[in-house]
């Protein structure tokens, strides 16, 4: 049996979505005991919520965990790390995991394998998938694990399980080594934008591509968004003529998603924009290119001009939705 750890995140006061999309990872890998690690201030609640999902949580619990900071959790994480001799580390590839990750690989004098889209097993091997060159290539690597390896895996790119476990596992409350402090000084948490939509959690989507061909005609798509109870994405060419911002780019240089939904407007349908798309979303597609490789993946397809298709389609969404 595998002993795999995972790195827990907060946000708001709750652990983040990806500590449950980290552990079905985790779980993929076959026969493994996966822990979870926990570092902030007052959170033994928390901590105790996470037995139900993990066998055992280990908890660092001190002011000075607070707020996330990838050099100080690394150093504090590595004693832990040669302690247990996990198989895998998985860490959630965000702004705090793309620096804890290498950080703790160095200290831990472990393999570091990034921005993982995919992760298996294969005996003392883990192998896995990443994206390169601006999503143009899927690169299969694999990383040796006899002295333990570290991953970050892309935040959506794994589907947590919908059933609520019970592991009935167990806390451990942790200490800093001593010597060990922070090196910075915490001075404000900037808040994104709160106009900022997070398609990664969006249960519909309707996306668009270069067949959309003006900026002006965007306004059709956010109309049938809005009817649709949607929000809206796109191809990395509508974000390249910067039509949209970036934070809507599906794809694999962009945002993983998994919705119920998936609306694919004049989108072609290229390997890099469905490496983005996981789960098992109902796909419509509209393409007025009979051959188009979304057509392949579609559960329903329509040969036609989206910009004649889009009001119809929204006049009967409205119709249907009263």
């Amino acid at each position: 049996m595998h002993k795999v750890l995972v790195v827990v995140e907060r946000v708001k006061g709750e652990p983040d979505e990806t500590a449950f999309e980290l552990l079905a990872a985790a779980q993929g890998m076959g026969d493994v005991d996966v822990s979870a690690v926990l570092m902030g201030e007052g959170i033994s609640g928390m901590a105790e919520e996470l037995t139900r999902w993990f066998e055992n949580v280990h908890v660092y619990d001190h002011p000075s965990l607070a707020e996330p900071d990838g050099d100080y959790q690394a150093r504090v994480l590595a004693s832990l790390v040669e302690g247990e001799r996990p198989f895998a580390t998985l860490i959630p590839h965000t702004n705090t995991g793309m620096e804890l990750a290498p950080m703790l690989a160095v200290r831990a004098n472990a393999p570091l394998i990034a921005d993982a889209i995919s992760i298996e097993a294969e005996g003392q091997e883990i192998r896995a998938v990443r994206t390169m060159f601006s999503g143009k290539v899927q690169a299969r690597v694999a990383a040796s694990a006899d002295n333990g390896a570290i991953v970050s895996l892309r935040p959506g790119a794994f589907t947590a399980s919908a059933t609520l476990p019970e592991a009935g596992g167990a806390v451990h409350s942790q200490n800093i080594t001593d010597g060990i402090a922070p090196r910075r000084q915490y001075l404000e948490t900037v808040s994104p934008d709160p106009s900022a939509v997070d398609i990664s959690q969006a249960e519909v989507l309707v996306a668009v591509g270069r067949g959309i061909d003006d900026e002006e005609n965007l306004e059709l798509v956010h109309s049938l968004a809005e009817a649709m109870g949607a929000e809206v994405a796109c191809t990395r060419p509508v974000v390249d003529k910067k039509w949209l911002e970036k934070t809507r780019q599906v794809g694999t240089s962009g945002v993983t998603v998994k919705p119920r939904v998936y609306l694919a407007l004049g989108i072609s349908g290229s390997f890099q924009h469905l490496g983005g798309i996981k789960g098992d979303p109902f796909i419509a597609a509209v393409n007025i290119d009979p051959a188009a490789p979304i057509f392949a993946v579609a559960n329903v397809g329509i040969v036609g001009d989206i910009l004649e298709l889009i009001p119809l389609l929204e006049e009967k969404v409205r119709e249907r939705r009263g």
